[in-house]
């Protein structure tokens, strides 16, 4: 048990699991609050941009956002919310460059979500996800596993049978 705690693989895990909520909680409510006055996140973001459909693409950055978030925090479907993340900050991120330079405080918050969108879609969720419990429901791995066990256990039942028959001969001889 202690092993299981201590090493490498499941603290690595943890950290995954901290990442995917912190980032998905952390991100949810900008979604939510571009959600709530569609109109006027177009009118101050998209439309400076030049881009064509301001109200359509302020709404696939939300549901981005909001969507995005909620596969991180559960670990389902994981690398796509990353990836929908990922979009929309490398365009907030063009978006603040454009009209404000290299602001390091616009682009701070900017540049964390993008890194940890990052590193999510590169590393994946972890074990601690989802993703993961479904990966392993419908690996051939864990299938092969599960028959290994149980041929094991059946040639430990012909095992225990043939000590038995012995037994009886001994006990009866």
């Amino acid at each position: 048990m202690i092993r299981t705690i201590l090493t490498r693989p499941f603290l690595a895990d943890a950290g995954l699991l901290l990442l995917r909520v912190f980032t998905g909680v952390l991100l949810i409510h900008h979604g939510y609050e571009k959600l709530a006055n569609i109109s006027n996140f177009a009118d101050a973001f998209v439309r400076p941009l030049g881009l064509p459909f301001p109200i359509t693409l302020s709404y696939i950055a939300a549901f981005s956002e909001v969507g995005g978030s909620w596969l991180l925090i559960t670990g389902l479907l994981t690398r796509f919310g990353a990836l929908a993340i990922l979009g929309t900050m490398t365009v907030a991120i063009y978006h603040a460059v454009s009209t404000a330079g290299f602001n390091i405080y616009l682009l701070e918050l900017l540049g964390l979500y993008f890194a940890s969108a990052t590193a999510i879609l590169a590393v994946g969720p972890g074990r601690l996800s989802v993703d993961e419990l479904i990966a392993r429901r419908f690996s051939s791995d864990a299938r092969s596993q599960a028959d290994q066990l149980e041929s094991a256990f059946s040639a430990d039942q012909v095992s225990i049978e043939a000590v038995k028959a012995d037994v009886v001969a001994d006990g009866v001889g």
